[in-house]
């Protein structure tokens, strides 16, 4: 589509793209000018949440980068330059969180557990309400794309699977009532705790943004945050995901080392 579009449009004129997990460098890299290409990754409600997640392609250049930075802000939106990584860092960061709660699912934990393990969080809404929001199909082919990319760590669940193929939108054909056709999600005989789930996904959490730091997706950790509290609805009295797994000391046990100095953003004990 981006090649059709170039054949018609001035040499300045920008391309860009909201995908949520597909290569911004793979679509321009058939183009006579990649350069002009970048993303920006919207979040639903797109009215309401002010994040906009500016992706920088391989060959994205200045130019473009500050054309996209200068709609961002005329959109009245927060803008936070990404790499051009699997799924960037919000939709990364939800599917690894959401894949745990699945997975301990699917081990055996009843479905009413694992939705209510991340209550005292205070989150927006369970991880079975967020499924529902963003709709199986497209969470998905998140997790398919970010198995391809990291399949040490990204799953892809059959319950998932299974919510796709029976056209489900929700775990849950009633509130609090598990729908009949996924009833037998839970095939394992590992059930844990709502603290147990809860602890896995915030470890989980702690090793993929250290991992991020190091690929370079973004220029700090506090950009992390930022994503999280303007694109995922990460509640701000928390101040942010890595000063809370910093005051849990999830980030020492997981990565060795806290993501920011002592003091900052922190609580006392």
């Amino acid at each position: 589509m981006f090649a059709e579009v170039e054949a018609v449009v001035s040499p300045e004129c920008v391309l860009a793209t909201n995908t949520s997990a597909l290569s911004v460098t793979e679509m321009a890299s058939k183009l006579e000018h990649p350069e002009r290409v970048v993303g920006l990754h919207f979040f639903n409600p797109v009215a309401v949440l002010p994040l906009l997640e500016v992706v920088r392609a391989e060959r994205t250049d200045d130019a473009t980068l500050a054309t996209a930075f200068a709609v961002g802000k005329s959109l009245k939106k927060s803008c936070v330059l990404v790499a051009d990584a699997p799924a960037f860092v919000v939709n990364r960061l939800l599917t690894r969180f959401l894949g745990e709660i699945t997975a301990a699912v699917e081990q055996g934990t009843p479905v009413a557990v694992a939705d209510r393990a991340l209550d005292p969080l205070g989150l927006p809404m369970t991880p079975f309400e967020l499924l529902t929001l963003v709709g199986p199909p497209v969470a998905l082919h998140v997790a398919e794309r970010m198995h391809e990319a990291f399949p040490e760590r990204f799953a892809v669940g059959e319950g998932l699977r299974k919510m796709v193929e029976l056209g489900k939108s929700s775990v849950y054909s009633e509130p609090g009532v598990v729908d009949p056709d996924l009833a037998g999600i839970a095939a394992g005989d590992s059930p844990q705790t709502e603290d147990e789930v809860r602890v896995r996904a915030e470890r989980a959490l702690a090793e993929e943004i250290g991992l991020m730091l190091q690929e370079g997706v973004v220029q700090a950790v506090q950009d992390i945050d930022l994503c999280m509290l303007l694109g995922a609805g990460w509640p701000f009295w928390l101040g942010g995901i890595s000063p809370h797994l910093d005051r849990q000391g999830i980030s020492e046990a997981v990565t060795g080392s806290r993501f920011l100095p002592r003091g900052v953003a922190s609580l006392p004990a």
